[in-house]
């Protein structure tokens, strides 16, 4: 199966993405749609009763929630980011295009958490394509049971 990174347009292409991921190894999803800007999460300037943007689009937001382990979460934003959450260690600011590869990473068992003696501390290390990773920091009372069993 082809793994290079597709272009994401809009958050409904990415979902139709995130559900074949899911289907893919065998996770449910549920998802839930936010549209306009009366309702995402980021629009709260947008004025009461204001359901567009400037250029009159309706702005997407969708929240998804993958069942097993680890547990994991997305919140897809319509400025072209997303918030990942695995194991309640935010991961903001993934760009919407390498969300599937991100995922891909953790569900296939490629990310894992990097352990540092001196001075203390974990890191949620999750490799991308391109030789690239994401490095999320882990305060030490955060580490479940599944974070702990990928430590190296």
């Amino acid at each position: 199966m082809d793994h290079s990174p597709d272009r994401l347009p809009t958050t409904e292409a990415a979902v139709t993405a995130l559900r074949a991921l899911a289907a893919e190894y065998a996770r449910e999803i549920e998802v839930t749609h936010d549209i306009g800007a009366d309702r995402t999460t980021r629009r709260s300037a947008a004025g009461i009763g204001v359901t567009t943007d400037p250029d009159g689009s309706l702005p997407h937001e969708a929240y998804i929630e993958f069942g097993g382990l680890p547990r994991v979460s997305v919140r897809l934003y319509p400025e072209d980011d997303a918030l990942i959450t695995v194991e309640d260690i935010e991961c903001p600011d993934i760009p919407r295009d390498d969300v599937p590869a991100f995922l891909r990473s953790v569900f296939a068992g490629l990310a894992h958490v990097r352990a540092r003696r001196f001075p203390p501390g974990y890191r949620l290390v999750v490799p991308l394509p391109g030789d690239r990773a994401h490095v999320e920091y882990i305060p030490g009372v955060l580490l479940t049971p599944w974070l702990s069993g990928h430590v190296r």
